[in-house]
């Protein structure tokens, strides 16, 4: 079998690339490195079934030779980042999902789509299924990531419809673990910085704001699961992934503490325009037709991605 991971070198797509070799895939990795880093995939690069183009997606995309799977997982993905690029999430979502429609169709691979539970926005429905719509505000700073993953869940909604492909969509909820980026903005990695470095964890808010979050080896298992799972109707509609375990942003923080071992203080800013205030995933559609549910618990997911950082740093 042979796989093209868009956005390979990223924090997500480089784990999938790591579990996709160990299936004994072969790997095709493209990746701008605008969000990514090749120090993600270092390890792979003289893997014999691993291949490293640095492409912008948003291009006309070729491949050479045959592919079984186009795994869509280029975007900026955290509010830093698509709040600086707002273009270019806008363009990864819209353009680079079509070309990465048009490869598969092309190849006559089957097609996942990394999707995000930003399609809910701030939700009015707790938890989140499949079939909520969401409340999204479509001009505001958040609006060019929900917007882009709405659009990229419409275009592989319509390319499975016309030109019946199998084309797969997981909406992907707040994940965690090794390789995220220090600085990229996202809570769990902002917190643990801060406690290692001994500076005021910086909580947005009063905390009460809820989010629930897998580890990244969890959340990877739940991608290949529903990569692997026979052609069905069922496939035909989204598969939200994530940790159905929620919990306060200031819980959070407290955990972090303890774990690390830091006395930092907290401190509290002003909360994001259309930060949500809720968020998590009812999964009972990945539990019932993917077999799957997340294995790791928030103590022993944390401690691990603490030990990264600490590595990272020293």
């Amino acid at each position: 079998m042979r796989a093209v991971v868009t956005g390979g070198a990223g924090f997500l797509g480089s784990h999938l690339c790591d579990r996709l070799l160990e299936r004994d895939y072969e790997v095709v990795c493209l990746d701008n490195l605008l969000t990514g880093n090749t120090s993600n995939i270092a390890h792979l690069m003289g893997h014999s079934n691993f291949k490293f183009i640095k492409y912008n997606v948003i291009d006309y995309l070729f491949v050479e030779g045959p592919v079984d799977a186009v795994l869509h997982f280029a975007s900026p993905a955290s509010p830093i980042d698509y709040l600086e690029m707002p273009i270019q999430t806008l363009k990864v979502g819209s353009l680079g999902t079509h070309k990465a429609l048009g490869l598969a169709k092309e190849k006559k691979a089957r097609f996942l789509l990394a999707s995000t539970s930003e399609v809910y926005g701030d939700p009015l429905v707790n938890p989140q299924p499949e079939t909520y719509w969401g409340n999204v505000n479509p001009i505001g700073p958040r609006g060019v990531y929900d917007e882009a993953k709405r659009f990229a869940e419409a275009i592989t909604m319509a390319y499975r419809r016309y030109h019946k492909m199998d084309a797969r969509i997981a909406r992907i909820f707040n994940t965690y673990g090794p390789r995220m980026r220090p600085n990229d903005g996202r809570v769990v990695s902002n917190f643990i910085v801060q406690a290692l470095g001994g500076s005021p964890l910086t909580i947005y808010g009063n905390g009460s704001q809820t989010r629930s979050f897998c580890y990244v080896s969890d959340l990877i298992g739940g991608i290949l699961s529903l990569l692997a799972a026979p052609p069905s109707n069922e496939m035909g509609q989204p598969f939200n992934i994530g940790n159905p375990e929620e919990r306060t942003v200031r819980d959070l923080a407290t955990k972090i503490l303890a774990l690390a071992g830091s006395s930092s203080p907290v401190v509290y800013q002003e909360l994001p325009v259309d930060d949500p205030h809720v968020r998590c995933p009812d999964i009972r559609r990945a539990k019932s037709i993917l077999g799957w549910r997340p294995e790791v618990s928030i103590d022993e997911g944390l401690q691990l991605t603490i030990d990264y950082f600490r590595g990272v740093a020293s």
